[in-house]
């Protein structure tokens, strides 16, 4: 088993932080944990305070939603790994941890064919208008008022902003339905190849404002990083079409709320369905939760019992294996194994 010392003579369990989880218990991580002689701490709140107060004395951080705070991970002196439940890692102060010699691996690939379908059925949903006709039927009117206008799905585009696995697990869905697909990247429109079979399956897009001009519907499936910020704008949403969705099942941050609030307001678009916000759960006073052409879930594409098992046992292995001295299956700051902490506390390269 192996032990941290903790004092002169002393020796204790290896601790592993969890600072918050989304399903109903932690009976894999602690079996998978056990394994190397580790116990699980969990926070009660995953706030900043309490998360700084428990990490003085963990060898590892795990965490699904909550921001890891800065004074957290300088406060774990002996913490050799933190490991994201997911994809994204923009709650992990990366830099700070590849600076202490502290490892940082998620599980980038455990849900992508959950949140390509959940892309698709809110395109679906929008497309099809799913929800007006739905409240205005239990409000007790059976009508087709909502039903000029509507396009054939067929003869439409979707723009899909971001290549990764998701977006590429997207296209084929998209073009099952017929729909035309439209990518930008800025690799791709600087030249780059679109991967394998789906180079005859998609177009590529000269700029972001070509993209959003010629879509029907916008699906956003890039990460949240400083050069993506607020990539959705008032300038992006003004080259929209005035019957064009935006859809996003990324993060929060890639959009302007307020000015999303405003252009769904003024019906400068047709709507937006959004599985993320900034801001989660969001402030009941959030202007844009008032539009009647918005769709919102509540961070769920990500969700099914089997995605939920993989990323609970995936993300607890890579803990595992670092607390066992060994590199775990998915590093997000590579640049550190050649200095990394151990889990004795020394610094030794790799």
């Amino acid at each position: 088993m192996v032990r941290r010392v903790s004092a002169p003579g002393a020796t204790r369990p290896l601790r592993a932080l969890v600072t918050d989880f989304a399903w109903p218990s932690l009976d894999i991580e602690r079996e998978i944990l056990s394994r190397v002689g580790a116990e699980l701490v969990v926070a009660q709140t995953g706030e900043p305070d309490e998360l700084i107060a428990l990490a003085s004395d963990v060898d590892a951080i795990l965490t699904n939603w909550k921001r890891v705070p800065e004074a957290a991970v300088r406060a774990s002196s002996g913490c050799v790994v933190i490991a994201r439940y997911g994809v994204g890692v923009d709650n992990i102060p990366v830099q700070l941890a590849t600076e202490l010699g502290i490892v940082v691996a998620n599980v980038p690939d455990f849900c992508v064919n959950e949140v390509a379908d959940h892309a698709l059925g809110l395109l679906l949903a929008c497309a099809r208008r799913l929800v007006p006709f739905t409240s205005q039927t239990r409000s007790g009117l059976w009508s087709l008022e909502h039903a000029p206008g509507l396009p054939r799905l067929a003869e439409q585009t979707l723009g899909v902003v971001g290549f990764g696995r998701i977006a590429q697990a997207l296209v084929p869905r998209a073009r099952g339905f017929g729909l035309r697909v439209l990518v930008y990247t800025p690799r791709l429109a600087a030249g780059g190849e679109v991967p394998g079979s789906l180079a005859a399956e998609v177009e590529v897009a000269p700029s972001l404002d070509d993209l959003l001009a010629a879509a029907d519907y916008v699906s956003l499936n890039v990460p949240a990083t400083q050069e993506t910020t607020g990539l959705i704008g008032e300038h992006e949403l003004g080259q929209m079409k005035p019957s064009a969705y935006l859809i996003n099942t990324s993060r929060g941050a890639l959009i302007d709320e307020d000015a999303l609030a405003r252009a769904l307001r003024e019906r400068r678009i047709a709507g937006a369905a959004l599985d993320v916000l900034s801001r989660e759960p969001p402030p009941s006073d959030l202007p844009m939760l008032a539009a009647p052409n918005l769709i919102i879930t509540p961070h769920a594409a990500f969700y099914s019992d089997a995605s939920i098992r993989e990323v609970q046992t995936r993300a607890a292995t890579n803990v595992a294996t670092v607390l066992a001295g060994d590199v775990p299956e998915h590093v997000v700051n590579p640049e550190v194994l050649s200095r990394r902490r151990r889990p004795d506390g020394s610094e030794t390269p790799s």
